[in-house]
C-alpha cells in the first residue's frame, strides 16, 4: 500500500505527509472498487500483483476522490463540467481490461 500511496502523491503533486491517512482511505476505497468491478474476491490485490492498467485506474480514482472530497471537481479537469464523469469512464475502461468475466 505504501507504493500506491507514493504513486498517488506523485500524481497529485503532494510532497507533505499531512494527508497520508486520508489518501490511504481513498486508495483502499479505489482498490475495493477495482476488485468489485473486476469480479475479484475482496483482498485479491493484497495477495497478488495488479496489472499496470489496474494500478493506473486505482491511482486515478484515489486522486479523484482526494481532489473532489468537498463535492466539487478540482485539479486538472476543474474547468470541465463533465470532469467527474470523464474520470469514471477512463477508470472503468482501464479496469475492464483485467476484468474476470467468468463469475
Amino acid at each position: 500500500m505504501s507504493e500506491l500511496l507514493r504513486k498517488v502523491k506523485l500524481n497529485l503533486i503532494i510532497e507533505h505527509d499531512a494527508d497520508d491517512e486520508l489518501l490511504l482511505q481513498y486508495i483502499t476505497a479505489a482498490v475495493d472498487f477495482a476488485e468489485t468491478f473486476q469480479h475479484k474476491k475482496c483482498g485479491h490485490y493484497n495477495k497478488r500483483k495488479m496489472s499496470p492498467t489496474t494500478e493506473q485506474a486505482i491511482i486515478m480514482l484515489a486522486s479523484h476522490f482526494y481532489e473532489s472530497r468537498d463535492g466539487s471537481t478540482a485539479g486538472f479537469f476543474a474547468d470541465n463540467v463533465n470532469a467527474s464523469e470523464q474520470v469514471w469512464v477512463i477508470v472503468k475502461r482501464l479496469l475492464r481490461m483485467n476484468k474476470n468475466w467468468s463469475v
